[in-house]
Order: C-alpha cells, then structure tokens, then sequence
C-alpha cells in the first residue's frame, strides 16, 4: 500500500551533498531518505536554462519524484497597471521553465489588498489570472497554478480567496498552506479537529470532492501575533496541532502532496510522513 500523500520540502534539503547539487542533487537526496515529492524553490528569481531543466525533469523521473514550482515572491495580482507586466512575466516564466522541468504545479503568493476589501481586489485579480491560465492553455502548458493561502490577514490569500479564484478560473486549485491558516487569524484559532473539518467541507462544496485528491499542501510549525504570521518554525516549536489535521484530511479521504516549510527541512517532512501513518493507518 502506498501512502495517499507523497511528502517532500521547499527548496533543496538541508542534507543535499555539494555534488552534483543543486536541484538534481536535491531531487536524488531527498529520494534516497523516503521522500517522493520536491518543489523547486525559485522564490527570487527563474534564473534557469532550458538544459537544467531538462536535467532536472529526467532526474525526478528516474527516481519517481513528483515535482512543483515556487514562483518568486515579488508577485501581486493586484499589482498597479506599471507593476503588472513585470509581475506577470515572473508567473509567466516560471509556468514555462517548471513545465520543462516536468513540474505539475505553480505555487504563487497571490499579492495584498492595500487595504482594500477582498472582494473588490478579487474583481482585479481573478480577471489577470484568467488571463495567465488561458495563454498558457493555448501554449499547450497543462500546469496547475496554485495561489497560496497566506498568514497575514493584510494579504490577499485568504481560503475563501483562494477558492473564489478556483471557482472562477480553469486549471486554477489553491495551494494551502495549513500554518498560515492558523496564523492568518492571529489568535490560535484554526487548529482544532471541528475547525479543519469545516475547511474541508468548505474547500470540498466549491471544488467537489475529487479535489480533495489532489490536494497541495504547504506545512510547518509557525509563529505568530495579532496581525498574523511572523515566521515559520520547527514543529515541536509551534503549537500547530498536525495530528488533528491529519485525522480531518484522513476523514475526508484526502490525497496529494505535503511539502515541509520548517527551517528544519527534511527532518520534519519525514516526521509529517510518520504523523501521518499514525494518523492514517497507511504504510509507505
């Protein structure tokens, strides 16, 4: 039996040897310690030839490693007329070098609201985002692109963001990153059993219960004030409770990928692995 969901980090493992590096290095590291996922941190910038992506997909093929892109940061759907251009071109390029690289998913921050309400921002945003999706359909790129759910509540990325912009645009699914929605309302709320299951029922009555399949998500411990996020933390140092979201994403026979943001990589991936064959019963 294999296990509903294939655990991996963010950027290379800590442990990746100097040679060959990189993300093939990473790719062949995190494979040989049981981790079957991998999302290319390009967070800066795509600074990436057509080469090492190549490189890069018959890597993840040979060792049976599912791949994903984080796009650079410096990204905002509502972004002013001038910044718009240059902040579609980074989502732009990374669809298209992660597709040559064999990556299936684009991870994304969606941008802020500068203070705006979120449903006036979300007339701006989803139209860009259709546009992105619909050049990439006629490129013929089948990538997924993720907007993540964020943990500033000033951010636009809320869940009902997130799935607003699914619902409204093709080859669109959330990346959620279940720590920033713990943080996101500054106040230790969201991390009870109760409250991860009204999440999923929420996700799953605008999605549909297929996507719960194919879920990808983003974890780690996190620290956390009023305002929201502050920074992500180690597991054991966070007072995210993952056992009860993993019994929630085991009720709703969820699947996917779970990549580990903690600043202790590859440590905490595979302890999320192993939470979740405790939680699940599943064997890798």
């Amino acid at each position: 039996m294999t296990l509903s969901f294939k655990f991996g980090t963010v950027g290379s493992p800590i442990g990746t040897p100097k040679k060959p590096g990189g993300s093939v290095g990473a790719i062949q590291f995190s494979k040989s310690i049981g981790l079957t996922a991998f999302e290319l941190g390009w967070v800066q910038s795509v600074r990436v030839s057509e080469e090492t992506c190549a490189a890069i997909k018959q890597t993840a093929n040979e060792h049976g490693v599912a791949l994903s892109v984080h796009a650079p940061y410096f990204f905002n759907l509502n972004a002013t007329e001038e910044e718009w251009h240059k902040s579609r071109k980074r989502l732009m390029d990374a669809a298209h070098y992660g597709n040559l690289a064999g990556a299936t998913d684009i991870i994304f921050h969606p941008g802020s609201y500068f203070g705006r309400p979120p449903a006036e921002v979300l007339k701006v945003a989803i139209p860009r985002l259709k546009d992105c999706a619909d050049e990439l359909k006629k490129k013929g790129n089948p990538v997924t692109l993720r907007p993540e759910t964020m943990g500033k509540s000033a951010m636009l990325g809320s869940l009902e963001d997130t799935l607003e912009m699914s619902k409204a645009v093709k080859n669109v699914q959330p990346c959620l990153d279940f720590a920033h929605l713990h943080a996101r309302p500054g106040d230790g709320t969201v991390n009870t059993v109760k409250e991860w299951t009204r999440l999923l029922e929420a996700y799953q009555a605008a999605l549909g219960k297929e996507a719960l399949k194919n879920l990808h998500i983003h974890l780690s411990g996190i620290e956390y004030g009023p305002k929201g996020e502050r920074n992500h933390l180690a597991l054991n140092e966070s007072d995210l409770k993952i056992n009860f979201l993993f019994e929630a994403l085991k009720e709703f026979g969820c699947a996917g990928r779970i990549l580990c943001e903690s600043p202790i990589m590859e440590e905490d991936a595979l302890n999320m692995m192993k939470a979740w064959m405790k939680a699940s019963g599943e064997k890798a």
